[in-house]
């Protein structure tokens, strides 16, 4: 009975420095995977907030704003806003359309109306398109790194138990070497084999809990992409489409 005290009142580190090999190598690699899961969460969540107080700021400062060359400066002081980086995207893509348009009627010798519109449908739609583009790589790098935490969160708790058997097999065959079993003797082993299923569950459980957080939070993101791209968009076919006539007089073939 005095032994199964002793056993029992053994801590969880005298319970590791005192298990085997595989035991301490099951718990080595849940240990890792815990550290990087919580740097990934703690860096994202980071950089998660800081991008939506840009993103803020510079919707507001767009909604203010009538001069799109201001609003181009202060997009690129908007280093954390993937917003500010989609019109950025509009932006350069409204003046490469605008120049190409510019230089298509310079070199067919047709004359360049000042205060005429310089996009055609076509145009729109290529500035549609390349907005599309950057929406998809801003969500790739706000995912970067998350399906790590996923991989911890589906996995950890397999290696965990992986380690639990191999203990509970271990105890067992010790038991059958000697012959006899006792409380004593038994609940040391048995409580080796459940430490690593605890740290499985240890490093699982906030893998997934901030996976799905975050992948809400990327949601959010994707969504303020979306609407932003779309009112540049009616903004950019509002002031700088052409209408049925400006076509006419661009190419008189349309008629």
């Amino acid at each position: 009975m005095e032994i199964g005290l002793n056993s029992a009142s053994m801590g969880v580190t005298e319970l590791i420095l005192h298990s085997g090999p595989v035991a301490k190598a099951v718990l080595a690699v849940l240990f890792i995977f815990s550290v990087l899961s919580w740097a990934i969460i703690l860096q994202k969540v980071s950089a998660y907030k800081n991008s939506r107080r840009q993103d803020r700021e510079f919707l507001e400062f767009f909604s203010k704003s009538r001069n799109l060359t201001q609003v181009n400066k202060f997009a690129q002081e908007m280093k954390h806003s993937p917003v500010a980086r989609i019109f950025l995207t509009g932006y350069r893509e409204l003046y490469v359309f605008q120049e190409l348009s510019r230089k298509e009627k310079q070199s067919q010798n047709k004359p360049v109306v000042p205060g005429v519109p310089m996009l055609t449908p076509l145009d729109l739609k290529g500035i549609g398109i390349a907005m599309n583009k950057a929406i998809n790589r801003e969500i790739e790098q706000l995912s970067h790194r998350l399906e790590f935490l996923a991989t911890t969160g589906s996995s950890s708790p397999f290696i965990g138990l992986f380690g639990t058997v191999w203990g509970i097999m271990h105890s067992f065959s010790v038991i059958g070497t000697q012959g006899a079993a006792s409380i004593g003797g038994v609940a040391p082993g048995i409580a080796e084999a459940l430490i690593a299923t605890a740290a499985g569950l240890i490093a699982a459980i906030p893998a997934v809990i901030f996976f799905n957080y975050l992948n809400d939070k990327i949601r959010l993101f994707s969504s303020a992409m979306d609407d932003f791209s779309n009112d540049f968009l009616y903004l950019t076919e509002k002031n700088w489409s052409m209408t049925a006539d400006d076509l006419v007089a661009f190419d008189p073939n349309l008629q």
